[in-house]
């Protein structure tokens, strides 16, 4: 690669600026519990790409729930209201600036909203009726999907983007329908939707432009499932359905292999509700023989595993994690709530792996992670080589490896 001599200038200033950011950065598994404002419990529900932004819902000292946007270094503030007195988040940019949920207004009733430091909290409207929610985001902040009552006041999944109003996404047949997650680049949608068979028959679902909803079906002997996440590309999706004994069980679906039940931790029950970006790594809950529900994290090598058992040096006091909400693209960061000195609180769990700079995942950052990312260099779209998860392989990559080259070897 040549670079003239003002681009090395800006390149090598950059990377002072790197080597800053990341020197505060462990490769050691590590647990933070977020805390609270002044309530007795919170949950995280989204994390940014790396790890230094977690969003969610809390209890402020009145009792009320309120949307939270947490960094390591400002703690969890709180992002307020769109005039009423509850609010919370869900979704989260891959660079932490952009975060989408609900809050209630003064009128009464509540709206999906879109908030950034500048802006503050934007109501996005609805489809006509008094109510919306926002649940998911794409990468870039510039999609939000979620539900909406309609002018029948029927719940509708929708998608909005940047520059055009909400987006009705239509139902499998029956009225209702809702969005969870959205891919990386805003195209792929994912929810549960009602079909014509039956009143309450949800169907886990997947949306494109092209293609419009797809009926992602179901386990074998049952008639129900709900899609909670979808990889980067949208290929993968994730969610539960109930099998033929009518319990719930995670699920991992793709094209060429359907909907794959991926167990429990020995119990009835599991769910999934995030994904890693290329698809591989799966978190959510599971129940243990007793019925525990704990936080669980699926791979394809490992099966269902217990967090807590995983991590079980990090949990002190009785300390323990119930449920995974999210994960962050790389599957290094886990979020979700635990109960943590009697309280119910929001966890943010680093596992240390990958490293960063660790593109193919090995354990070390050495050559095969640099040839990996130059090959790709200058190429668009969101890839485990796009490693600050902006949706362009680049100059920030490169740095991220050159500045862990030789970590974990």
């Amino acid at each position: 690669m040549c670079y003239t001599q003002s681009r090395f200038k800006a390149l090598l200033s950059a990377c002072v600026l790197s080597l800053i950011a990341t020197a505060g950065w462990s490769q050691q598994p590590s647990l933070r519990w977020l805390g609270t404002l002044g309530g007795n419990r919170s949950e995280a529900w989204g994390v940014s790409a790396d790890g230094s932004v977690v969003v969610g819902r809390v209890f402020n000292a009145a009792g009320q729930w309120r949307a939270f946007r947490w960094t390591a270094s400002g703690g969890m503030q709180d992002l307020g209201t769109l005039g009423g007195n509850w609010s919370a988040a869900f979704g989260v940019s891959a660079d932490g600036a952009v975060v989408v949920g609900w809050s209630f207004i003064a009128a009464g009733g509540y709206r999906a909203f879109r908030w950034t430091a500048l802006g503050g909290m934007q109501n996005l409207g609805t489809l006509g009726g008094p109510e919306s929610m926002a649940y998911g985001v794409s990468a870039d902040g510039s999609v939000v999907v979620g539900d909406a009552r309609n002018a029948e006041w029927h719940y509708r999944a929708f998608r909005r983007a940047a520059s055009g109003g909400m987006q009705d996404l239509g139902t499998l047949g029956g009225y209702w329908s809702g969005a969870n997650s959205v891919s990386a680049d805003g195209s792929v949608v994912v929810g549960w939707a009602r079909n014509a068979e039956w009143l309450y028959n949800d169907r886990a679902f997947r949306w494109t432009a092209a293609g419009g909803m797809q009926d992602l079906g179901t386990l074998p002997g049952y008639d129900m499932s709900y899609a909670s996440d979808v990889s980067a590309d949208g290929a993968v999706v994730v969610g539960w359905a109930r099998n033929a004994a009518g319990h719930r069980r995670a699920f991992r679906w793709t094209a060429s292999g359907g909907m794959q039940d991926l167990g429990t931790l020995g119990g009835c029950c599991s769910e999934a509700y995030g994904v890693s970006a290329d698809g591989s790594v799966v978190v959510g809950e599971a129940d243990k023989v007793g019925g525990q529900m704990r936080a669980s994290r699926w791979t394809a090598s490992g099966g269902m595993e217990d967090l807590n058992t995983t991590y079980a040096s990090l949990l002190t006091d009785g300390s323990t994690l119930i449920e995974a909400y999210a994960i962050s693209p790389d599957g290094r960061y886990i979020v979700g709530w635990g109960y943590n000195a009697g309280r119910r609180e929001a966890f943010l769990l680093d596992t240390g792996f990958p490293r960063r700079g660790d593109v193919d995942r090995n354990g070390c950052v050495d050559d095969a992670d640099l040839l990996r990312l130059l090959f790709e260099f200058g190429g668009n779209g969101y890839r485990n080589e796009d490693l600050n998860w902006d949706g362009t392989v680049d100059d920030a990559d490169l740095l991220i490896v050159l500045f862990n080259f030789g970590s974990g070897c």
